[in-house]
């Protein structure tokens, strides 16, 4: 089989994103732009991966570690001057290179393969991708001749009458004969305005010594999209996000509106779940199966069981079981576990806080850095007091504990199996198991007071 290798143009600034990012590193639905296209590629069977980088080179690195090699364009010279810098690693290879930009974060490995296997059949030195639009405008022609090869790229300025007629246009991604590019690409030339090395000039010097350039048409436009501003973004992000939820529909999650339901790449989403809209479901979530999730919630880097509702809340970062029910208007904080059949009502706060199998925080609650066991009731009102304003103390609430409403439990503190807590307690001593607690001020009722008020007004 024949080798192949595969070069990631990823060293440009993108200024026309007028953003202090790089632009390969903006996020289309969670993921860089750059390493969705390494991602695509990554699964293939790519013999050595080389990304080009440049602007931002250590946080395209960092992001791509152990994705990718990579090599520096210190100046960016152009396309064909970037792809040179592969030249140390990849030159002495025989093989078939694939040149794509890190910034068509729709293109598919699907395609990719179609067309490498294009390429391979053609027995060709060069092959592009291209597609057909309705609106070529702007875009550089593809000109075949008689037996479908490719004759020449027209830019749309130096296009003919007729040739502005053709609606297949050059995506920007190419394959080539590996030894065959490097030794190209010392020939290129930059006599041209902006003083920069072309990769399309290739294509030109490979024809003018009679060699094999071939074409391949993906039939989906979108793949081919580059992102150079924030209207791009926006539309690249549209589309993936059409992918994405369509995916998940397939494999058995009712979504209600897609328009409006927003899951990022990395999701992993369980049959008969059903999405309502205004969620967000982002980083490495993992929803179970038979779940209802929103409206109007948000959900980070979270693990949620089979059979959990969660409405109009928020959770970062935690785990949360099976046939626990959340808000409305709730929020789960980091390092939180919620085991199975809990409930966790309206304006309930979670933070670092365990809360054990069956219990209840209905309404109106923080819990914060604390342990809670089973079947623990936490009436209305109630918070864990875990802050002196320097360091943050432990609340341990064991199995079967009532807490009255409006208490304040003051950490460091432990609550023993089964003890109650009257309403109104401020607790800052520890509670022996199957005691009652109460510690607020004796209640004291002063008759005919407000009528001697009243006289002396």
């Amino acid at each position: 089989m024949t080798n192949r290798f595969a070069v990631i143009l990823a060293a440009g600034q993108g200024t026309r994103m007028k953003s202090k990012l790089y632009k390969v590193l903006h996020p289309v639905c969670g993921k860089p732009m750059v390493e969705h296209v390494v991602d695509q590629v990554s699964k293939l069977d790519v013999n050595k991966m080389v990304t080009i980088i440049g602007h931002g080179a250590e946080m395209v690195k960092s992001k791509l570690d152990g994705k990718s090699l990579f090599a520096l364009q210190e100046k960016q010279l152009g396309t064909a001057h970037a792809v040179m810098q592969a030249e140390q690693i990849l030159s002495n290879e025989d093989g078939t290179t694939l040149v794509v930009c890190g910034d068509t974060p729709l293109i598919k490995a699907e395609t990719i393969e179609a067309l490498l296997k294009h390429h391979e059949a053609q027995n060709a030195k060069a092959t592009i991708l291209t597609a057909y639009t309705e609106k070529p405008d702007g875009y550089g022609r593809i000109i075949r001749n008689e037996k479908g090869f490719v004759e020449k790229i027209v830019e749309h300025k130096d296009a003919t009458e007729e040739e502005r007629k053709v609606k297949e246009i050059n995506t920007g991604v190419f394959c080539f004969d590996n030894r065959k590019l490097f030794e190209t690409l010392k020939q290129v030339k930059n006599d041209n305005a902006q003083n920069e090395y072309y990769l399309p000039d290739v294509i030109e010097i490979l024809k003018s010594q009679g060699e094999i350039v071939s074409a391949y048409q993906t039939n989906d436009m979108d793949e081919t999209l580059g992102v150079n501003d924030r209207v791009a973004l926006a539309s690249a992000e549209r589309i993936m996000r059409i992918r994405i939820n369509e995916a998940h529909m397939r494999n058995g999650v009712t979504i209600i509106d897609p328009d409006n339901t927003y899951i990022e790449s990395d999701v992993v989403i369980g049959r008969d779940t059903i999405i309502q809209p205004g969620t967000m479901l982002s980083g490495r979530t993992v929803i179970g199966e038979d779940c209802m999730i929103g409206p109007n919630s948000e959900i980070k880097d979270c693990e949620v069981g089979n059979g959990t509702n969660i409405k109009q809340s928020v959770a970062q970062q935690s785990s949360i079981g099976s046939h626990v029910n959340i808000g409305p208007f709730a929020h789960i904080r980091p390092d939180s576990l919620i085991e199975e059949n809990a409930k966790i009502g309206n304006f309930v706060e979670i933070k670092k806080a365990q809360i054990g199998r069956g219990s209840k925080a209905s309404h109106l609650s923080y819990i914060g850095d604390a342990e809670v066991g089973a079947d623990v009731n936490i009436g209305c009102g109630s918070i864990t007091v875990n802050y002196d304003g320097k360091n943050k103390f432990l609340t341990k609430i064991e199995d079967g504990v009532f807490v009255g409403c409006n208490s304040n439990l003051v950490a460091p503190v432990t609550i023993g199996k089964n003890a109650y807590i009257a309403a109104g307690s401020t607790i800052t001593d520890d509670i022996p198991a199957e005691s009652l607690s109460i510690a607020r001020a004796r209640q004291v009722n002063k008759e005919n007071y407000v009528s001697k008020l009243k006289h002396n007004q």
